[in-house]
């Protein structure tokens, strides 16, 4: 049994799949495929338990911890997402870049004398919130820190998180909810209140109790953009998938 994680993404519109160049390369599969998947499928499920009315309109869902995406969704199906050909692309995250020019990446080997490998292993493994700090991937540690290169970490952090979210939401053509979701989304409440601060533009109003309490609805109760933090769990979603198989098996 196998459950792929960029398979929620598959039916997003084309024009979110291609990648700008020549079209033998879009033809061989190099194209924006988008992870997180079973994460997403999860909050997508949940939101129509929750508030189906919300699940049927514009939804950001943000999977926010050691990996971090966005994921655009109408009518719980995924439109937009912010990782593409790899789960290096998008978000700033625990050791991963995120989106970068890749010019950095011409730089560092023609002009740095870096070999692929060197570059794959500062991309992955070298850089985000580890090598913007210099001290940490950990949220909590970076928050626990009184430096300036915690604090510019993790500002780095949310602004990233606003700006793409800024994206997602010209593909949706509107915004009705924002899902936060994963470690640090679910448990980081001064991460959440930066991130809506910026996105304050696009009407989240929230409510700073129930969002120091990681509350299910954070928002005020007038808040044109309904904010949730709403648990993940990738294994029940592995798990329902395998149970579905079972029983196609049996009948």
């Amino acid at each position: 049994m196998a459950c792929f994680d960029t398979a929620f993404h598959h039916d997003k519109p084309p024009v979110a799949a291609r990648l700008p160049l020549p079209r033998a390369f879009h033809e061989q599969g190099i194209r924006r495929y988008g992870f997180h998947g079973l994460s997403y499928e999860y909050i997508a499920r949940r939101l129509r338990e929750i508030d189906p009315v919300l699940a049927a309109g514009r939804v950001i869902a943000a999977h926010l911890g050691n990996g971090a995406s966005l994921c655009a969704m109408r009518d719980s199906k995924s439109i937009d997402t912010t990782m593409g050909f790899t789960a290096l692309d998008g978000l700033m995250m625990g050791t991963r870049c995120g989106a970068i020019d890749p010019g950095v990446v011409l730089h560092l080997q023609t002009q740095l004398g870096m070999s692929a490998a060197d570059v794959e292993d500062l991309l992955y493994r070298k850089s985000g919130l580890l090598g913007v700090s210099g001290i940490s991937s950990d949220m909590r540690t970076l928050s626990d820190n009184s430096g300036p290169e915690a604090e510019e970490a993790i500002e780095l952090f949310c602004w990233r998180v606003a700006r793409e979210a800024g994206g997602l939401i010209a593909s949706l053509g509107g915004l009705d909810a924002f899902v936060f979701t994963a470690g640090i989304g679910e448990n980081h409440a001064d991460v959440r209140r930066r991130i809506c601060e910026r996105l304050a533009w696009s009407g989240l109003r929230i409510d700073e109790s129930a969002n120091r309490g990681s509350a299910l609805r954070i928002s005020v109760p007038n808040s044109p953009v309904a904010v949730l933090v709403i648990p993940t769990d990738e294994e029940r979603m592995i798990a329902l998938h395998t149970l579905k198989v079972v029983r196609e098996d049996r009948s």
